[in-house]
């Protein structure tokens, strides 16, 4: 191994890794699916050199705690067709690992980072991914644009924020009858689902479950579940700041 470039073995390792656990998860990645998880794993690499998107370099950490981390999420999206919204994607978590994983999926991946949403966007076309789009833009405002107010089957969030603040950022995107999809640790989860209660309330939105991973290479991990009863109010979100400020 030179530099930052990992060798075959870890390289085949990681491969082997997110094939047993994606189909552990219920999916089944074919040989071209996980070549473009290969590459976007390189992409990670090489993105890392010149921006701060993630501390994770070695293969196989990518794999298990970035690529099968987001995959967990496809236990919570209905079989077909969907719209997806992933807020605050960072470098891609966990929307475009879904879009690889179920092409049927229709993504937006909303990044408030210029250079970020730029990395995203050049990764995906050397990906050849077609039927995911990055938007550059805050969730407080962009939620309230009529192209995605309530335009949205899934929303999903990943280390973003706590649970209130999420809530408010996230719920307005739902369709009635809409799941928001939050990626936490059990310990986490455990703390922050009861401080959301408010939120969820105010937002006419309903806690579903807190469904564990299970997945041995994750053994505390968790989703949040929150089905949208009805449309949220429209006075939220709240202006860009203020959900963080002052959390409902």
């Amino acid at each position: 191994m030179s530099g930052d470039e990992p060798d075959l073995a870890r390289l085949a390792t990681a491969r082997a890794r997110l094939e047993a656990g994606a189909t552990a998860l219920g999916l089944s990645l074919d040989a071209s699916q996980l070549d473009r998880f290969e590459r976007y794993a390189a992409c990670l690499r090489e993105g890392k050199r010149r921006l701060s998107l993630t501390a994770l370099v070695d293969p196989v950490d990518v794999a298990v705690k970035h690529f099968l981390d987001s995959l967990s999420v496809c236990r919570a999206i209905p079989p077909g067709a969907a719209r997806v919204v992933d807020v605050g994607t960072g470098a891609g978590f966990p929307g475009v690992p879904l879009k690889l994983a179920r092409p049927e999926l229709a993504v937006v991946l909303l990044e408030a980072t210029g250079k970020k949403a730029a990395w995203v966007e050049q990764s995906l076309r050397e990906l050849g991914v077609e039927g995911i789009s990055v938007l550059t833009a805050r969730a407080e405002d962009l939620a309230h644009h009529p192209a995605h107010r309530a335009g949205y089957d899934v929303a999903v969030a990943r280390a973003v924020a706590p649970l209130p603040i999420l809530c408010e950022l996230c719920c307005p995107f739902l369709k009635a009858g809409g799941t928001f999809v939050a990626l936490k640790s059990a310990a986490g989860a455990a703390v922050e689902v009861p401080q959301a209660a408010r939120a969820l309330e105010v937002l006419d939105a309903r806690l579903r479950a807190v469904d564990p991973v299970n997945l041995p290479d994750l053994p505390n991990r968790v989703l949040v579940l929150i089905d949208q009863v009805q449309a949220v109010p429209p006075m939220y979100p709240r202006r860009a700041g203020v959900p963080a400020k002052r959390p409902l």
